[in-house]
């Protein structure tokens, strides 16, 4: 089956946030075929590694892996200042990297809290925060920030998550506006039960997956290219009057 191409992302540099894995790597791999400049952060070094040998035959540029521990601000500010020196021009932002670990209310300790809205929610911040200036600058950018319908249904068994997800719907709203006045558009993706390789393996089982459909209108399960797709019409000029902006892909679901 043949998708949509996006002349707009041709040499424009893409920076996605946990791209080893998953729904990441799926974006990674879709802005490559579509000829962009891929920069990815992740801590997988081998999963990054692995990505990167897949793609450079067919990729227009072969896309280029920060080791970065995105919970450690200071380490990730260092890296994007290194990263910015070699890159300065950086279109489109997806901040992706996040970690739905089940965990009960009960078992939430303040180190735990503190963990799980760095993993999930902060680096979302402070990364914005280096990048826009940029884009400011140049009057121009993308920012696409991953978000979930987790707090949409409502799910239980992993409170903290479910608080930082909705969290970022308020900051990509926020950041709209604040952003909007230079031309840069800020959106929101909230996926529903996408089949990842770490879903699979962890939580899909025969009742969950059993579950997903008859909640969903599309019986049948999504995949995280599904996801990259609506990501790629969000980063083109394609969707130049688009900001604001929460875009469910869940199948029916919500």
């Amino acid at each position: 089956m043949t998708y949509a191409t996006y002349p707009t992302l041709r040499d424009r540099t893409v920076l996605i946030t946990g791209g080893a894995t998953g729904i990441g790597s799926s974006l990674v791999e879709a802005f490559a075929h579509q000829h962009a400049k891929v920069i990815f952060l992740d801590i997988q070094d081998e999963a990054a590694h692995a990505l990167i040998a897949r793609l450079t035959p067919t990729a227009t540029h072969t896309p280029i892996y920060y080791r970065c521990d995105l919970t450690d601000i200071p380490a990730l500010q260092l890296c994007l200042e290194t990263l910015l020196t070699c890159s300065p021009t950086i279109d489109v932002l997806i901040n992706n990297a996040g970690n739905d670990t089940r965990h009960t209310t009960a078992a939430v300790t303040p180190d735990l809290w503190d963990h799980l809205i760095a993993v999930n929610l902060k680096h979302h911040f402070f990364i914005t925060q280096a990048i826009a200036p940029g884009m400011i600058a140049r009057t121009s950018g993308s920012i696409i920030n991953m978000s979930s319908i987790s707090w949409l249904i409502p799910s239980t068994g992993l409170p903290v998550y479910i608080a930082a997800k909705s969290a970022i719907v308020g900051l990509t709203r926020t950041f709209a506006h604040e952003l909007g006045p230079h031309n840069i558009r800020v959106n929101a993706i909230l996926p529903g039960a996408i089949l990842t390789d770490r879903q699979k393996q962890l939580w899909f089982t025969p009742e969950y997956s059993a579950e997903i459909l008859s909640r969903q209108a599309l019986k049948r399960h999504l995949h995280p290219e599904e996801v990259a797709r609506l990501a790629l019409f969000l980063a083109a000029d394609d969707s130049s009057a688009i900001t604001n902006q929460t875009h469910i892909i869940d199948g029916g679901w919500i």
